[in-house]
């Protein structure tokens, strides 16, 4: 994923913002990346992903999200909302068309 990719589209929250909130505020837990405007707050699809940034983070390690284009980790998090793992507050990223 590069750098402006959302991570978070309930709350438009994109790797760039999340790394460099996770480079100032230091977080202890992964929860604390929620500060990061709300990131992980809203359907749940991108929690797993965040608390994979913040191991490789406190690993001190390369911040690399698994090797996902944008288009499939969105047509993935429709998926998840459609199976009704999650809801996504109205201001969300609208979900892609079906295919």
């Amino acid at each position: 994923m590069d750098l402006d990719a959302k991570v978070c589209y309930c709350f438009h929250v994109t790797k760039r913002k999340l790394l460099h909130f996770l480079r100032l505020e230091k977080p202890r837990v992964a929860s604390q990346l929620a500060e990061c405007g709300g990131a992980g707050t809203g359907c749940g699809w991108c929690v797993p992903f965040l608390k994979q940034l913040f191991q490789q983070a406190a690993q001190g390690g390369v911040t690399e999200l698994e090797h996902l284009t944008p288009a499939e980790y969105e047509r993935l998090r429709a998926v998840y909302i459609r199976e009704g793992k999650g809801t996504p507050p109205p201001s969300a990223t609208p979900l892609p068309p079906e295919s």
